[in-house]
């Protein structure tokens, strides 16, 4: 019954919010285009499976993945595992939390794979690329600055140091690249850093950072378990960029 419950509760604030999506979408097709709404059964059938799916996965979010991040990062930094000789400086050193480095950068590389906005814009770059660009190496070299970027979260959040320090820096990195990596790829190497914080990513990191916040001694999770997602977005665009910048220097030198 507390299963039924909590599915027609989320079915119900699911299509709440995406009604006004669908009723700005019907007016503009018929009041502002006057054009009868093409295929209306099968955009219904599909509205209802839209609807079904981002039910259950909103469910399997708070069931399950929220639930997954949260827990792993609580082992892996209790004090059990980070000091099991009972050295309580060791909680205190960044040099203990070695594998939860490695958990984030595993974490953030798979989920960026398993990622479908990205996968959309890997299939769509390949098109209009004649195949130049390839799905697999665009999404590898996302995946790669997913990874990198955050680990170097946890590695700030175990610190304790501020945020705006590595997102200044990371920024300014990418203006220096935006003036002179190949035209080209810049606008993507952008969309690839905005579609990384999606559907699958998001919930593992932003419960991962909230509870390894929650686990580091001297850490409070408003201020420091936040900030995750800002590294998945950013370190990607510098990935990109500067594999496009490898890539054409190889070119290049082939080139003479």
């Amino acid at each position: 019954m507390t299963i039924l419950m909590t599915f027609g509760e989320t079915f119900l604030a699911t299509l709440r919010d995406i009604l006004p999506i669908v009723g700005l979408i019907v007016c503009f097709q018929l009041f502002v285009l006057r054009q009868p709404i093409p295929h209306l059964r099968r955009l219904v059938i599909g509205g209802v499976y839209v609807v079904l799916g981002l039910t259950l996965f909103l469910i399997g979010l708070e069931k399950a993945l929220f639930p997954v991040g949260k827990i792993m990062a609580a082992q892996l930094s209790s004090p059990s595992f980070i000091a099991p000789s009972g050295d309580v400086s060791a909680l205190t050193n960044w040099t203990s939390y070695g594998w939860v480095y490695v958990f984030a950068a595993m974490i953030g590389f798979s989920t960026t794979i398993a990622e479908p906005s990205l996968l959309a814009v890997a299939i769509k770059a390949s098109e209009v690329s004649g195949g130049v660009i390839s799905q697999w190496g665009l999404r590898i070299t996302v995946a790669v600055g997913v990874a990198f970027g955050i680990s170097l979260g946890t590695f700030r959040i175990v610190t304790g140091t501020p945020l705006y320090m590595y997102i200044l820096a990371g920024y300014v990195i990418v203006i220096l690249q935006t003036f002179i990596s190949p035209k080209k790829i810049i606008a993507l190497a952008y969309d690839s850093g905005g579609v990384t914080t999606s559907t699958v990513t998001v919930p593992l990191v932003a419960a991962l950072g909230l509870g390894l916040s929650e686990a580091v001694p001297g850490r409070n999770p408003a201020l420091d378990g936040f900030g995750l997602i800002a590294f998945a977005s950013l370190f990607p665009i510098i990935t990109v960029m500067g594999y496009a910048q490898y890539t054409d220097w190889a070119a290049r030198r082939k080139a003479k």
